[in-house]
């Protein structure tokens, strides 16, 4: 038997590596939405520290356009402008402390301590340039907020600003394009868990059905046809260490015993129809199969011994046969001439005695029908004169059901006068009364009802009244009738039993005569028939023993 690994084991396999890959999956979703969501943060992060950065930058160039506005000008708007940003929307400060929030790097935090500064030595300077506009000394302040050291300044400040936003940018970019890299390398992770995924499962599909669900089918349909009994069907499946390998070689284990254990039992049975019962069964029988070899080995056993004792006593029987219809014969030729003489003797006397008793025997059979003819008319008449007193009685009945049906129709009369009364009364009391005239209608139909129904009752007992009337004529005219026949019926009893009376004296005469003879004749006929059938019994028994005992000599026995 081949090896082959377990169904069950490569089942486990399969579903442990699925289960993994399914798991390795979810990891990576659980880190692709944590990457993403901080990709997504990083670029809020980079867009909030570039408004910020912007804010900051605005806010220094803000202040920087307004003192020039107000040098140039003079107009108190721009001084108030500036001292409103200095003083109230401080967007330098705030864009600072927003991005120092969100998070910057040393270098970054050095290059805003450095424009801050910066700036803070151009305020005195600022505030310098605004007194002296407000002191009417506009030339000077124009000629400071335009002049090369101003603008020297602003340089600085404006390069700084742009180093920072460069850095700024390229420092979020960089997070922002590792974070994205990540997410791609993650999403690239998944994909291809979902391909192994996919991948395992197509694999398992293929697996359990070639490994699991063809050859269970195939197990399926081979029992089907181990049940119907057909041990014969192809079976291609080999046998193999698996679970479904073991089955498959137990299906092929079973259907070998079956074809081992009919193959013997068909051919001990064809040599027992061919006569043989020699045998003995060696084949060696499993489980629940071993009573059916022991019931076959009882059953030889059984028949050897009572066709043996079959055999023997057929032997004896056929000798005993011949010798009893030997001495049968003998002995019915005896009695067959013994018979014949007294036969004919007795012949004459039992014609006589025949002839008189038979006269003796009809004479009583003639009187006993008479008497019985007599019996059955006493018991006719009898029931006459009962069915004459039913019908009378039914006559009486049906008088009282017309007084009953009168009574029903006075009944519906008084019914009806009364639900006339509820009508009118009902009438009287007007609305009130509605639901009682209702009442009084519906008793008065019931009223009219049972007095249609009476009156048809009435009709049908005068009808059945009539038909009794004619009945008890009819039955007292039958019953009459009977009577007289009673009387002729009695008379002719008596007549034959005066027949009887001397049929049986002639008869006694004979019959103490024939008595004596038909002794004699019986004793002779009883031995003639008993040595008849002694030998037709002897000699058929004799060829009934020959049939016999060559009957079973065609059985071949055990010594």
């Amino acid at each position: 038997m081949k090896k082959a690994m377990n169904q069950s084991t490569l089942t486990t396999i399969l579903n442990v590596a699925s289960i993994c890959a399914l798991v390795l999956l979810l990891i990576l979703l659980i880190i692709n939405t944590s990457a993403s969501s901080r990709l997504d943060e990083s670029n809020q992060e980079r867009y909030e520290l570039t408004y910020n950065a912007n804010r900051f930058m605005n806010g220094s160039a803000y202040l920087t356009n307004e003192v020039r506005a107000f040098a140039a000008t003079g107009m108190q708007e721009h001084y108030d402008n500036y001292w409103n940003e200095v003083n109230t929307l401080k967007n330098r400060d705030q864009g600072v402390a927003a991005m120092q929030e969100i998070g910057i790097t040393d270098e970054e935090q050095s290059m805003i301590d450095q424009m801050s500064a910066l700036s803070n030595e151009l305020v005195p300077l600022e505030e310098q340039a605004m007194q002296q506009v407000q002191a009417g000394q506009r030339n000077l302040a124009v000629n400071y907020v335009y002049g090369d050291d101003y603008n020297n300044a602003l340089a600085k400040i404006t390069s700084l600003k742009e180093q920072f936003l460069e850095d700024l940018d390229a420092r979020a970019l960089r997070e922002v394009q590792s974070l994205e890299r990540r997410v791609l390398i993650v999403r690239v992770l998944m994909i291809l868990a979902l391909v192994v995924v996919g991948v395992l499962q197509v694999f398992s599909m293929r697996v359990i059905r070639r490994r699991i669900l063809r050859p269970v089918i195939a197990v399926k349909d081979q029992m089907g046809e181990i049940s119907q009994g057909n041990l014969s069907a192809e079976f291609r499946w080999e046998p193999d260490t698996s679970e479904l390998g073991m089955l498959v070689n137990s299906i092929h284990e079973t259907k070998r015993e079956l074809k081992t254990y009919i193959k013997d039992i068909d051919e001990k049975l064809a040599q027992m129809a061919q006569g043989n019962m020699d045998l003995n069964i060696t084949a060696t029988y499993r489980g629940e199969f071993l009573p059916i070899r022991n019931a076959m080995q009882q059953i030889l056993d059984s028949l050897n011994d009572a066709l043996y004792h079959i055999r023997q006593t057929a032997f004896q029987v056929s000798n005993e046969s011949q010798r009893m219809a030997a001495g049968a014969q003998t002995l019915s030729e005896g009695a067959v001439q013994q018979a014949s003489t007294v036969e004919e003797l007795s012949a004459g006397i039992q014609d006589i005695s025949g002839q008189v008793g038979q006269t003796s025997l009809d004479a009583a059979e003639a009187r006993q029908y008479t008497m019985s003819a007599s019996e059955q008319l006493q018991v006719c008449s009898s029931k006459m004169n009962a069915l004459t007193k039913a019908i009378s009685d039914i006559s009486e009945s049906s008088k009282q059901i017309s007084g009953i049906t009168k009574a029903i129709e006075d009944i519906s009369f008084q019914t009806n006068i009364l639900a006339l009364n509820a009508s009118v009364e009902a009438a009287r009391a007007g609305a009130a009364g509605k639901g009682f005239a209702v009442v009084a209608d519906e008793v008065q139909r019931l009223a009219s009802k049972s007095a249609e129904s009476a009156k048809s009752i009435t009709e049908l007992i005068d009808a059945s009244v009539e038909q009794v009337r004619y009945g008890t004529t009819l039955s007292e005219e039958t019953t009459q009738a009977l009577l007289e026949v009673v009387n002729s019926a009695q008379q002719s009893s008596e007549l034959v039993d005066q027949i009887a009376h001397s049929a049986q004296a002639q008869a006694l005469s004979l019959k103490q005569l024939t008595e004596g003879m038909e002794l004699i004749s019986n004793v002779v006929q009883t031995n003639a028939a008993t040595a008849e059938e002694s030998a037709s019994s002897a000699e058929e028994l004799r060829q009934q023993a020959e049939k016999l005992e060559a009957s079973v000599q065609r059985f071949q026995l055990r010594q």
